[in-house]
């Protein structure tokens, strides 16, 4: 009888068992009408969840590599075709077939991306404006690993104007997107086998950063504010670790904010230790304008914004902004490796919206609308969320343990909402667990309106999924 493979990484337990059900159509192993075994029975053989196993038959039926019958079970399709990874979408709305009541698709809450406001005219006439000055040639040339300079010179002040943060222009290294951000610091400043501090729970790309580098994440426990001081004390020398990742405002997944006091302590801790921070500050734009650990350890941190998360995660651009005085050779070197320089097309969008004041604008029409999702939010799920360390939030967090929030990520899939899965975030046994939904993701007001609605019906208990296949 057919036993999958589960093979270790980042990735969710239940996607790893969707890869494993892909890879053996591929093979052979897994014949077209094949039937796969009853959850409960694969769940016992694998020492897994059964919501786990539901979770990756309901993934693989709806990518089109399963089938399943009421009473009879899921069998392989026998037309099935590969299909990649992870679902293609549109923008907020996986556009699926046979995902629950909604007929058209799920309502997809897993993408922390800003809620949509128009941007096709603000791009044509930035586009519009370079052309007329001569100034769109540098998109179609390599140009330096740091990036243009007039760009880096818009980043600066970007970044004086909507984060208070003085940085010297000539310290920013441009980037292909958070992403490859974090890849970059985490290859330049730590080598294979090495360990990296970090939250608890985290950025699920940096997870996958670590994990592709061969690199080892060690969660540090928090409380209400984020990384507790004394364990960071302490992991730095029991693991010898030379850089923490951190998120210390509006942490992904939990929506903590390290308050003044915290930051200071985190800081004079990495001073004491010759620490190197890599800040990721997201979502700093939601925030009520906390100083940055950039601030005060200037001399050892990284500091990564990003367009992604508040002003148009498309364009593809990021800065780092390094210590004064870093020797870059290694970063450098891995810009290089990375993907030689950086594209400069978005960039040169991102600088004509500097120059002509728009970013402002768009910064804070995104602004309004995700304070109106997030009113929304809070008032239907209320105190279920944890409360943000910000007026609002992009994105909130329902704390539950593990094995209910694998329950009602199921239960939620199969009503037509998806939320991003419980363990994604997760790096130590001792993390907060629970479900994060990204406010930003669905279309319209009205879309998040009856994702709610469902969320609050299938955490009360008798949501629509709860009603699946009675008859």
């Amino acid at each position: 009888m057919w036993t999958p493979e589960l093979k270790p990484g980042p990735a969710p337990l239940y996607e790893r068992l969707v890869q494993s059900i892909a890879g053996d159509i591929r093979s052979g192993t897994l014949a077209p009408g094949m039937r796969l075994p009853p959850h409960r029975e694969l769940a016992f053989r694998l020492g897994v969840s059964v919501g786990s196993v539901t979770r990756a038959y309901t993934e693989a039926e709806r990518r089109g590599l399963l089938v399943a019958h009421v009473g009879r079970g899921s069998f392989v399709r026998t037309n099935a075709s590969p299909v990649p990874d992870i679902p293609t979408t549109e923008r907020g709305v996986a556009r699926l077939t046979n995902a629950g009541p909604r007929g058209a698709g799920a309502i997809d809450l897993r993408c922390n991306t800003p809620p949509p406001v128009s941007l096709m005219q603000d791009l044509n006439e930035a586009l519009m404006a370079l052309m007329a000055r001569g100034a769109l040639d540098p998109a179609v040339h390599y140009i330096q690993g740091t990036g243009l300079a007039p760009v880096r010179q818009a980043a600066s002040l970007w970044i004086r104007n909507a984060y208070g943060l003085e940085v010297d222009a000539a310290n920013l290294v441009q980037c292909n997107g958070g992403q490859h951000a974090i890849a970059l610091a985490f290859s330049s400043f730590c080598g294979p086998g090495d360990t990296i501090l970090c939250e608890s729970s985290t950025f699920y790309g940096a997870r996958m950063a670590a994990e592709h580098l061969g690199l080892k994440l060690h969660g540090l426990p928090m409380d209400e504010e984020g990384i507790l001081p004394e364990a960071l004390d302490r992991a730095v020398t029991e693991t010898g670790s030379r850089l923490l990742f951190t998120l210390p405002t509006l942490h992904n997944p939990t929506t903590r904010t390290m308050s003044l006091q915290r930051r200071e302590a985190i800081a004079a801790i990495a001073r004491s230790h010759d620490l190197t921070i890599l800040e990721d500050d997201a979502y700093y734009a939601y925030s009520r304008r906390p100083p940055q650990l950039a601030s005060l350890a200037p001399e050892r941190t990284l500091y990564l914004v990003s367009l992604s998360k508040g002003i148009c995660p498309g364009l593809r651009v990021a800065f780092l902004a390094l210590p004064p005085g870093l020797a870059r050779e290694r970063l450098m070197r891995g810009v290089r490796a990375f993907g030689y320089c950086p594209p400069a097309l978005g960039a040169l969008v991102f600088e004509e919206w500097v120059r002509e004041g728009r970013i402002d604008d768009i910064a804070q029409a995104i602004q309004k609308e995700a304070a109106s999702r997030w009113k929304m939010a809070h008032q239907a799920l209320g105190p279920l969320m944890t409360p943000p360390g910000a007026d609002h939030s992009p994105h909130g967090f329902l704390p539950m343990q593990a094995l209910e929030a694998e329950r009602v990520t199921t239960r939620l899939l199969r009503a037509g909402v998806e939320v991003t899965p419980p363990d994604a975030a997760l790096v130590s046994r001792d993390a907060d667990t629970g479900l994060r939904l990204c406010f930003g993701a669905p279309e319209s007001q009205a879309e998040l309106g009856e994702a709610l609605t469902i969320i609050t019906e299938v955490i009360a208990g008798h949501g629509r999924a709860d009603r699946d296949g009675i008859v």
